[in-house]
């Protein structure tokens, strides 16, 4: 039984324990909140050494970790060293969006290393492996498709993006409209593909029903992608994008409807200004099902630095009701992230859920801040080390700047607190 078809029935599960426990809330109305859709907790019946988490109205903003091979880099002991980061700082749930390699072996390593929700996406391992045989995606049928998604659920993927909501008729529309980035989801350009080629509906639209029975049976959570997300600031909020949305909206009750818990995906690159009407119109549309957003990222001129760029939308994105984030890293538009861009994603994605959480009033985040101000007023460097989202460069830094005054290096017997210490 899944965890929505648990809650619809009353019934409290392991996982709805452990996560209340964390949120600090209390589980009956964890329970009711998984029932309306509002939290899912992405815990497929097979990933064994999970420790479950919600993703949700009410409960801390999330973040997600990107990893995964390409065609030019497909150790999968790169990978394997990733995950141990991902764990190490922090982030909440993990996503292989591995495209180069022996995608099955690299995915069934991770998931039994991975002690944190895992997803994936189930179209990147299909258009690789039809490659490989000689053939192209557009001739992939609809049954070796669910082939894949099937196996995939089966090895303990917790949550998949699918593309169900990219109609003929959205795509229609973002032509009329003439993109500067145009189709920058790869999961969503893969299926305009073969739309085009069968001159046919997205399979993945039209084979929604099966795909559901198939997520619960393994409790899959469905994670709704955008793939009309905009790529470029000026695209943002245009009518193709507004129409998936449409569409998603209608999915998400489906999903529900068939027992399965469901999130939906979210822009993409916006201005400043955009991000609270996106995260409305989201949660409006689509009965605030928990919203999974990439960045957003607020401008488009900073290669090297779009975890910050992401940052920046992601707390506006937090604080507006977004429920999830997915980081970005330095390398994002350059190349394939390494284990220390990876690092630097998380921490960004971290301090920008964070700042969201402050705003929205989530339990506990405001005191974790009031505790760090304290011990920053009585320059008690353990327990600020403690506290502060990262300990590592916490320490680093101290070392390498130290003070013979027992304030920092930047103040030293000026330091404000040491001035009025006796005030």
């Amino acid at each position: 039984m899944t965890q929505i078809e648990s809650a619809k029935k009353g019934l409290i599960t392991e996982e709805m324990k452990i996560v209340a426990k964390d949120e600090s809330m209390d589980v009956n109305e964890l329970m009711e909140l998984i029932k309306t859709g509002r939290v899912v907790i992405p815990a497929n019946i097979n990933h064994k050494n999970l420790k479950p988490i919600g993703i949700g109205k009410g409960l801390r903003t999330k973040v997600n970790a990107n990893i995964g091979t390409s065609g030019d880099y497909k150790k999968i002991d790169d990978e394997l060293k990733k995950i141990d980061s991902v764990i190490e700082y922090k982030a909440d749930t993990v996503m292989d969006l591995s495209i180069g390699g022996d995608i099955d072996k690299i995915r069934k390593a991770l998931i039994e290393k991975s002690t944190i929700a895992f997803g994936n996406v189930p179209v990147y391992q299909m258009v690789v492996d039809i490659l490989n045989r000689g053939k192209t995606f557009v001739e992939m049928t609809k049954d070796e498709m669910l082939e894949y998604i099937e196996q995939q659920a089966k090895d303990g993927v917790d949550y998949m993006t699918i593309h169900a909501g990219l109609t003929q008729r959205a795509v229609a529309k973002v032509k009329k409209q003439k993109r500067i980035a145009g189709i920058v989801s790869r999961g969503g350009s893969l299926t305009i593909g073969w739309m085009k080629h069968n001159k046919k509906e997205n399979p993945f639209y039209e084979n929604y029903d099966e795909i559901l029975k198939i997520a619960k049976k393994y409790d899959v959570t469905m994670s709704l992608g955008d793939g009309l997300r905009p790529g470029a600031i000026s695209d943002g909020t245009d009518w193709g994008q507004i129409e998936e949305l449409l569409t998603l909206g209608e999915l998400v009750q489906r999903t529900r409807d068939a027992g399965v818990q469901v999130m939906v995906e979210g822009p993409g690159h916006l201005r400043l200004t955009e991000i609270e009407t996106n995260i409305k119109l989201q949660k409006s549309i689509c009965d605030e099902a928990p919203f999974y957003v990439l960045g957003p990222l607020v401008t488009d001129i900073a290669p090297g630095y779009d975890h910050i760029t992401s940052a920046i939308g992601g707390a506006i994105a937090s604080s507006a009701g977004a429920d999830f984030l997915c980081y970005v890293t330095p390398a994002e538009h350059i190349g394939l992230p390494d284990d220390d861009d990876v690092k630097e994603g998380i921490i960004a994605a971290r301090i920008a859920a964070h700042a969201g959480d402050i705003s929205k009033g989530v339990k506990g985040a405001i005191e974790m801040d009031n505790k760090m101000a304290e011990a920053r007023k009585n320059l008690e460097w353990e327990k600020q080390e403690q506290l502060c989202i990262d300990p590592v460069k916490f320490k680093k830094k101290r070392k390498e700047r130290s003070s013979s005054s027992s304030a920092c290096s930047m103040c030293g017997e000026l330091c404000v607190y040491k001035v009025l210490e006796d005030q």
